[in-house]
């Protein structure tokens, strides 16, 4: 299996974010589904994905698709946030060293786009 996908699985198993803050590239770029700009930089997106974590904590978070294509990687995931079905996609390029150096994330439909948005700032803003 690729080493940076299945670190990358051993974090959302277990929510470890020092297991995550080694998992990211210093140079690391996140693009959300709703924030215009890309958000560059190890904090930043350490600051985004943690904050990911806590918002599915207890959602039935899962992985139903994977695609794999050398350091490229797009996994498929659902969850069910406050009666809401979310859809979504996580694209994420991983350097030679198996850090991430990329990641954007995909959601629909527009209601769980709309319901992630607002817990995602709630989370955010409490940091």
């Amino acid at each position: 299996m690729h080493t940076g996908l299945a670190a990358w699985h051993r974090y959302m198993h277990t929510g470890d974010t020092a297991l995550l803050a080694e998992l990211i590239a210093p140079d690391a770029v996140f693009h959300s589904p709703v924030v215009h700009t890309p958000q560059a930089g190890h904090a930043k997106v350490l600051q985004y994905l943690s904050a990911a974590g806590q918002v599915f904590a207890d959602t039935g978070f899962t992985y139903v698709r994977e695609l794999v294509d050398g350091p490229e990687v797009c996994l498929e995931f659902t969850a069910t946030v406050d009666g809401i079905h979310v859809n979504g996609i996580d694209l994420i390029h991983f350097d030679l060293e198996g850090r991430i150096v990329d990641f954007k994330v995909m959601v629909r439909p527009l209601k769980a786009m709309n319901k992630l948005w607002e817990m995602m700032a709630a989370t955010l803003e409490k940091r």
